[in-house]
């Protein structure tokens, strides 16, 4: 669009004539039209995206939920029904919210979403289809706990970029930390013929919880965005 503005700039002023005639000011005052219009079609088509937010909170939260339940105890086998979530929800859905995110010009938003969209999106490769036979002593363990320690380590230093967002979605992200955090202490402190310990398993209790806040911060946002007033609170910094 720009460029066409630019074009035709360039072809009025083949035809404006000296500076100051009534030719050339009409021709000035047409392009400058022309602006404007690109300018506010652009920004209608942009603004048309409705806010992909709640949807890639919505899907992280759920998916979190499900695995937690099972991470911390609470159920003790079946835990491959998480793998359907991992895959569709909390990782295609999640990623899409994040594309869309880009479309919008939300950097952090963009980069949250589509970095946990793949992280859902791995962790159904790792889990269902991932030969671990291979794996020696802990080598399984400490392979998990580097692979939720390096979570950790990004979501640790999104919380100051989220607390430029909301104090929800700032609370989310230092609950995450502490959750990936855990289950890497869990990991790395398990012993080879362990599936889980205590660590790991307050790691899924923070999990939970971390749920609950991102849920929250799914149903504030479409819930004022609906109503298109504050309904239920943010607590913007």
């Amino acid at each position: 669009m720009a460029a066409t503005v630019e074009e035709s700039n360039r072809e009025l002023s083949r035809y404006a004539g000296p500076p100051g005639s009534p030719a050339a000011v009409r021709l000035l005052n047409r392009s400058r039209q022309l602006a404007e219009t690109t300018t506010q079609t652009t920004t209608t088509k942009t603004s048309a995206i409705a806010d992909p937010g709640p949807l890639g909170l919505a899907g992280f939260a759920l998916t979190t939920f499900v695995l937690s339940v099972f991470n911390s105890g609470m159920i003790k086998t079946g835990d491959g029904v998480v793998l359907g979530l991992a895959l569709a929800y909390g990782g295609i859905a999640q990623f899409a919210a994040g594309m869309w995110e880009f479309v919008r010009g939300n950097t952090f938003a963009a980069l949250a979403f589509a970095s946990y969209g793949g992280f859902w999106i791995s962790f159904w490769i790792l889990i269902g289809h991932t030969d671990f036979s291979a794996a020696k002593g802990n080598d399984l363990h400490h392979g998990l706990g580097a692979y939720l320690l390096a979570w950790a380590i990004f979501t640790g230093y999104m919380i100051l970029a989220s607390m430029r967002v909301s104090g929800a979605v700032a609370a989310v992200f230092v609950a995450l930390t502490l959750t990936f955090l855990f289950l890497a202490l869990g990991q790395f402190t398990m012993k080879a013929t362990e599936v889980t310990n205590g660590l790991y398993k307050f790691g899924g209790w923070l999990g939970l919880i971390t749920a609950l806040l991102a849920w929250y911060a799914s149903f504030a946002a479409v819930t004022n965005a609906t109503w298109k007033r504050t309904v239920l609170p943010t607590w913007p910094q």
